[in-house]
């Protein structure tokens, strides 16, 4: 190790003015390689820097080579991983860690303490060692005496204390100190040994003079003696004053802490004083009830208002008392268990008094609301009475009772009933179900007469109603489906019978039936709707003020079972006693009450429906439109209500009952026969879909339910095109083409009277056929007044067509200008006037009057006479050139022969 030590300081660390201190034989820990050796050197120049050297062999072995080295300075932690044991494995921490495996445990040792001896010389920052205990760094160099051969322990120990005495750096203090003392000397720096002589002669003055300050200050120094003999004595007696008080302060700090003992113990006492009595006032404030509301509670008067407010007052009290959140322990306490008990026996005495009153004001009301039944009933039950006459007689209006009084004084004991609810929910519950007992009563029997009332003044009297279906108080229609059809007209003889049949549909005759009628039945059937809409309503809105439900709306649309029924049982409701209702089982509960409590309406209603449809199945169409106007309304304010839910069915019964009269009209139309003696005009479907729609129209002006209006247009408009089409196919006595022409004219007049926006279409439609036939028969017809002629010239353009040159076809043996003439002769004016006459007389037979299309088909023919006219004098001119012939009658003489005959006729 000592020859690498030498040729290193020789080969690398010379040249670069660097002297070797320390050296260890390393490698990479982890990593098989070939060894270096780590370096500790100082440069001889100053200021002294100290490097720690990596030195490698070079690559062929042959001489070493400087590889890296770092700042001593920049060292910031060695690491020898282990004081205890002996371990080869350091770390030195520069920028990075790097960590080493030494080839011997006393070249590490001596490697570490160079580091840290140079750290301590030349490095103001000290340097972390870690795991390297503090013996070994200060016995160091005699352990690596006795291991480190002795020339190299002489070399690097003489190294040591080389550096370590040889040059110590001066502060700035100093620097400046001998920058002064050398310029006040000429020859300091030219004559160092003069400059030298001259310092130590003043040095030895320097000595000589201390020595003769110390001698003289000798008899201060004895003055000062004494003063500090004298302040010790002094001492001594302040710290005898000082022991006798700190005796004193002993007392007096005993005598302190039993006060303060005593004083902690008095404010502990208060402080439980006052948690006590806080506790008994939470208790006498919250657990005490005033005498006025326990007399309340036992005594007071439910009859009146201000005994109503009292005990309401006094409930509300007790519930606050019972409610009251205790402290852990409160229950332990007998007053607490005492007065609870009071309580207790107050709220259930007080409960059953309350549900006791309330039953006797149900019963009560009951009975004053069924006397000023018993009159009206009799009126509608006595048999043998004319009862229309009955009613006017006696001022039986179509109106339902008023319930207002009854529930304005049940309201008052509102706050009762949620009390009730909330301290004793059996009590409540049977209040609840002997409530809608009383009133499902009372309402049958109200709602039944309302009903019997609104039939009888649709139908008349007794016997008309008998005629119905009526029979007995309750209203209700009887009969079956025969029975129905026995009041149809039976009469298939008889043509007006036949042609009012979609009027009646199978129910009544025409006769018996007018828009006064109708007007009647719709001023009814709103005034039952806009009587029972109010009635539900209100008595909702009353079971939710009074027995304390609140009515949450749902979103429109949410389906609901329309088969909830109570049975008069128990009203089920899901119920917890510690915490509110939810929101579904409310209006559940509600549900459940308005249907029991109505459980007629909607039977009543379906009643009076199919009587109306009974009387004229166009009183579907004023059902629809008021029942939907009224659904609309119910949804608008409570898509879940009864009443909304209510009307609903029934509106799905009318709205089947329209179906149904939309279907018949059409089932009519395809049943229709025509005589085969008469001429056919205007069908009766056509007739009666004008008046349908001219109906519909005044109905549904406006109406909600105008889509189903369209489709029922949509289905009657295409049968009626078919069935005219059927119709006119199957007549003998009237043309194909008028029954086409006249039908489709009178339905294109009555769109466009009525201006259906969705029947836009159709009426194009029927404008064209009206058109289209009314050409065609036009043509059809003027062939036969002038039929010679005719013929003639379609053989003169079958030749042209044949490609005969029209200048030749004067010279076809059939065709030549004798013949021509021949054909010309047999039509003088006298004979064409005739012939016209007669076709006038003609169409007057096919055409009916009541469309009055006589006077349109007469001009169409006279322009259709001159058109053909101008065309044969047009084929004569182009095919006879030069002839001189012409017709024996002008286009004036045409318009004098339409002219006279229309006026004659």
């Amino acid at each position: 190790m000592t020859a690498i030590k030498h040729a290193l300081q020789r080969d690398i660390f010379t040249p670069n003015d660097e002297r070797l201190l320390s050296i260890v034989n390393v490698c990479k820990a982890g990593k098989k390689k070939r060894n270096c050796f780590l370096c500790a050197t100082v440069t001889t120049e100053r200021p002294v820097q100290v490097n720690v050297v990596k030195v490698k062999k070079s690559d062929k072995g042959d001489f070493y080579k400087r590889q890296t080295a770092w700042v001593l300075r920049d060292l910031a932690v060695v690491d020898a991983k282990d004081a205890i044991k002996e371990n080869p494995e350091f770390d030195l921490h520069f920028e990075k860690v790097y960590k080493w495996v030494a080839s011997s445990i006393a070249e590490k040792n001596t490697f570490i303490s160079c580091i840290w001896k140079l750290n301590q010389r030349y490095i103001r920052k000290k340097i972390d060692f870690i795991n390297v205990s503090s013996q070994l760094l200060e016995e160091l160099p005699k352990v690596a005496e006795e291991s480190v051969p002795s020339g190299e322990n002489q070399n690097v120990a003489g190294g040591d204390e080389e550096v370590v005495d040889e040059y110590q750096e001066l502060n700035a203090r100093e620097e400046q100190d001998i920058e002064i003392m050398m310029e006040g000397c000429e020859y300091a720096i030219s004559n160092a040994e003069a400059f030298a002589d001259k310092l130590s002669r003043e040095l030895q003055v320097l000595d000589g003079a201390n020595i003769h300050s110390i001698m003289a200050s000798e008899k201060q120094v004895n003055i000062l003696m004494k003063l500090l003999d004298e302040a010790l004595r002094e001492v001594d007696q302040i710290e005898v004053k000082l022991s006798s008080y700190e005796e004193m302060l002993q007392s007096v700090k005993e005598q302190m802490d039993q006060i303060s003992e005593s004083n902690h113990l008095i404010h502990l006492s208060n402080t439980n004083n006052l948690k006590l009595l806080s506790e008994i006032e939470f208790l006498v404030n919250h657990m005490d009830l005033a005498k006025g509301h326990i007399k309340a509670l036992q005594e007071g008067d439910l009859s009146s208002s201000r005994g109503i407010e009292a005990c309401t007052n006094a409930a509300d009290a007790l519930l606050q008392c019972m409610s009251v959140t205790l402290q852990p322990g409160h229950e332990m306490l007998h007053a607490v268990k005492q007065q609870q008990q009071r309580f207790s026996d107050l709220r259930e005495q007080f409960a059953r008094r309350l549900a006791s009153h309330l039953n006797n004001v149900f019963v009560q009301q009951f009975i004053e609301l069924e006397k000023g039944l018993i009159n009206r009933s009799y009126y509608l039950s006595v048999p043998g009475h004319d009862q229309s006459s009955t009613l006017a007689q006696h001022s039986i209006e179509l109106t339902l009772p008023n319930h207002h009084p009854f529930h304005r004084d049940l309201l008052r004991y509102a706050k009762l009933m949620e009390w009730l609810k909330n301290t004793d929910y059996g009590k409540y519950e049977g209040l609840t179900t002997n409530y809608m007992d009383y009133l499902s009563r009372l309402y049958d029997r109200e709602i039944k007469d309302f009903f019997e009332v609104a039939k009888i003044k649709m139908t008349g009297a007794t016997k008309e109603g008998k005629k119905f279906g009526l029979h007995g108080s309750s209203g209700k229609l009887t009969g079956s489906t025969s029975s129905l059809n026995k009041l149809s007209v039976q009469s298939s003889g008889n043509r007006r019978s036949q042609s009012s049949s979609l009027l009646d549909m199978g129910n009544m005759s025409a006769s018996d039936l007018d828009v006064a009628d109708r007007t009647k039945f719709d001023k009814i059937f709103e005034q039952v709707l806009s009587e029972l809409e109010p009635l539900c309503l209100a008595e909702q809105d009353f079971i939710s003020k009074f027995f304390k439900l609140q009515q949450h709306l749902s979103i429109p649309g949410t389906p609901m079972s329309d088969a909830e029924e109570v049975d008069g049982g128990t009203l089920s409701r899901a119920h917890n006693t510690g915490g509110l209702q939810s929101m579904s089982s409310e209006n559940h509960m509600i549900r459940q009450m308005m249907i029991k409590i109505f459980r007629c309406v909607e039977p009543e209603l379906n009643n009076l429906i199919a009587l109306g449809d009974k009387i004229d199945s166009f009183n579907s169409l004023y059902m629809l439109v008021k029942m939907s106007h009224h659904v609309w309304t119910a949804q608008n304010v409570d898509p879940t209500s009864f009443l909304s839910t209510t009307l609903g069915n029934v509106l799905v019964t009318v709205k089947r009952n329209f179906d149904k009269c939309i279907s018949n009209q059409i089932k009519q139309m395809e049943d229709v026969k025509i005589s085969k003696k008469s001429k056919v005009g205007i069908l009766p479907f056509v007739a009666e879909f004008e008046e349908f729609a001219a109906l519909a129209e005044s109905i549904f002006r406006n109406a909600e339910r105008r889509g189903d209006l369209d489709k029922a247009y949509l289905k009657l408009i295409r049968g009626v095109f078919t069935n005219v089409e059927k119709v006119a196919n199957e007549s003998q006595k009237t043309p194909r083409d008028v029954v086409m022409m006249e039908n489709f004219h009178h339905i294109f007049a009555t769109l466009s009277r009525l201006k259906i926006s969705c029947l836009e279409a159709e009426k194009k439609e029927a404008k064209q056929k009206y058109t289209d036939h009314l050409q065609s028969y036009v043509i059809y017809s003027l062939g036969q007044p002038l039929e010679k002629l005719n013929h003639f010239f379609e053989g003169v353009e079958a030749r042209v067509a044949q490609g005969v040159r029209e200048e030749e076809v004067s010279y076809q043996l059939a065709f030549n200008k004798q013949e021509l003439r021949k054909v010309i002769k047999e039509y003088p004016g006298k004979e064409v006037k005739k012939g016209l006459d007669n076709l006038y007389k003609k169409v007057d037979k096919h055409l009916c009057e009541e469309e009055n299309l006589l006077q349109v088909v007469w001009h169409s023919m006279q322009d259709e006479f001159i058109r053909q006219y101008k065309h044969f004098e047009g084929l004569i001119a182009r095919c006879y050139p030069g002839s001189g012939i012409t017709m024996e009658f002008t286009i004036q003489d045409i318009l004098d022969y339409f002219s006279s005959i229309a006026q004659s006729h």
